[in-house]
């Protein structure tokens, strides 16, 4: 099928799946902060400078609020400056053109962050567009979106990242895999496809308006989902063996679940990730290491 076998995971096609492996996000996440921890501190050693990040929240949502404070709180673990810049919802998108502008202009500055979703009125893919691509350490612009469609050099999204070491940490080869995508978005889905794409996996990417969508993605050797619908991936979706990423994360009555029933796809797994504790510590993890990779390539540049 193109995959290897999964560490301590039976191969495809076994009556009966024993012992699936269940990803630890956290302790891979974990592994890359203490690396990029060790390489931040070997700058300091050598007489460079910490990189600096660069957060830009406008308005009072509180989940972002949220975010932005774990990031910093994650920068500070990881020796890496951070600088917290706060506009209110009614800013106008003149101001946050000019902040981010400044921003750009920083040479103490490596990596900028704008906070999405922003306030209703305010277009955040135009404004995302004006981050130096060099600095955009989300890599959610076009030219980091561009870029890394023609397998050029840039600074890769976070979150599809995170699922990329995921799966390279399960033991999963990608070279001829059938990958199966659930969710076309431009945070994970559409830069994911690229991904995987370049590690040689047959991608098929579903959507709203897919047809039978549990034949598609039950003949994928990896699945994953990023949706935010509850469980909405059953046993009927998934293929015996097959590795399963959930890259939701939704509040319920009963608390936090998946896209993916976890419980009930578990007996037919090889591999998957949980909820809480599979892909979400990842994004933070590779948000530190692009800002590490921006200061690096700036410093080897001379440009800042």
């Amino acid at each position: 099928m193109g995959l290897s076998n999964v560490r301590g995971v039976p191969r495809w096609g076994q009556a009966e799946v024993e012992a699936p492996r269940i990803v630890d996000g956290r302790e891979v996440a974990a592994a890359i902060r203490a690396e990029v921890a060790a390489e931040v501190g070997a700058l300091g050693v050598a007489g460079h400078r910490a990189p600096g990040l660069a957060t830009v929240l406008v308005g009072e949502d509180e989940a972002s609020k949220v975010y932005v404070g774990a990031k910093h709180r994650a920068c500070a673990e990881a020796g890496i400056r951070s600088i917290d810049r706060r506009e209110p919802a009614d800013c106008p998108p003149e101001r946050l053109a000019a902040t981010i502008a400044e921003l750009n202009g920083d040479a103490e500055v490596d990596g900028i962050l704008l906070q999405l979703p922003l306030p209703e009125g305010l277009d955040g893919a135009a404004l995302v567009d004006l981050i130096d691509p060099a600095k955009d350490v989300d890599g959610l612009s076009t030219a980091s979106t561009g870029a890394l469609w023609r397998a050029r050099p840039a600074l890769a999204p976070c979150t599809p990242s995170g699922v990329m070491e995921l799966l390279s940490f399960a033991g999963v080869d990608l070279d001829g895999a059938d990958a199966v995508i659930v969710g076309r978005s431009e945070l994970v889905g559409r830069p994911l496809a690229a991904m995987l794409l370049a590690a040689n996996a047959t991608v098929t990417v579903c959507h709203s308006r897919t047809r039978d969508l549990a034949e598609v993605c039950s003949g994928a050797d990896v699945l994953v989902v990023a949706v935010g619908r509850p469980r909405m991936i059953g046993p009927d979706h998934v293929r015996r063996g097959a590795v399963v990423i959930d890259v939701g994360i939704n509040r319920t009555d009963a608390g936090l679940a998946g896209d993916v029933d976890y419980e009930q796809v578990l007996p037919k797994v090889g591999a998957i990730t949980p909820v809480p504790g599979g892909v979400g510590p990842m994004t933070i993890a590779c948000l530190l290491r692009n800002t590490l990779r921006a200061a690096e390539r700036a410093r080897i540049g001379g440009s800042r």
